[in-house]
């Protein structure tokens, strides 16, 4: 029933309206000082959203804890890979013993 009376209006047309809607609600005179501030406030947007970025980067750059290095074959082949980056003996120790080494280790 309506669908005769749908506005096809595209996205450069929203555009032209949104501007024109603006501009009736600030005026002429106030649409520099407007752009201005939507213009600082995008910048101010954009810094805080680099400057996070940035210290995510930082936060996994300084990272401590251990690191693997190649692919592994099995989890036992992992859990020593660990031990062994972490100075723990590794020999004669079933892998419940070597997790519970490493969590000790990583949590001093």
């Amino acid at each position: 029933m309506f669908e005769n009376y749908l506005m096809n209006i595209g996205g450069s047309e929203w555009i032209i309206i949104g501007l024109l809607v603006v501009i009736l609600l600030f005026g002429s005179k106030k649409l520099p000082e407007f752009s201005r501030t939507i213009g600082k406030a995008m910048g101010e947007f954009e810094k805080v959203r680099t400057m996070s970025l940035k210290q995510k980067i930082d936060d996994d750059s300084n990272y401590i804890g251990p690191r693997m290095a190649s692919a592994v074959e099995s989890e036992r082949h992992k859990l020593e890979m660990i031990a062994e980056s972490l100075g723990i003996d590794h020999v004669n120790k079933n892998d419940e013993e070597l997790r519970l080494l490493i969590f000790e280790k990583i949590n001093r």
